[in-house]
């Protein structure tokens, strides 16, 4: 399993880039979205939630988080 939070918003097609990719290397994976709403930037926010959710997934979730810290 793994899941994906980023700060990307949903109105252009980077979420779908990102899980085709995943899904071009292992098709069998199951990809959960955690949030991709995150502030622009907001690097903390998108820790937060990734601590808060990443509990309740099981032992062996690969978590992927992208928040741009506008470097």
């Amino acid at each position: 399993m793994i899941t994906l939070l980023s700060d990307f918003g949903l109105r252009d097609s980077y979420v779908a880039e990102m899980k085709a990719v995943i899904l071009s290397i292992c098709p069998e994976v199951h990809i959960v979205d955690i949030s991709h709403e995150v502030r622009k930037f907001d690097i903390r926010m998108g820790s937060f939630l990734l601590v808060r959710a990443s509990r309740f997934f099981p032992r062996g979730t690969i978590h992927v988080a992208v928040v741009d810290p506008e470097v």
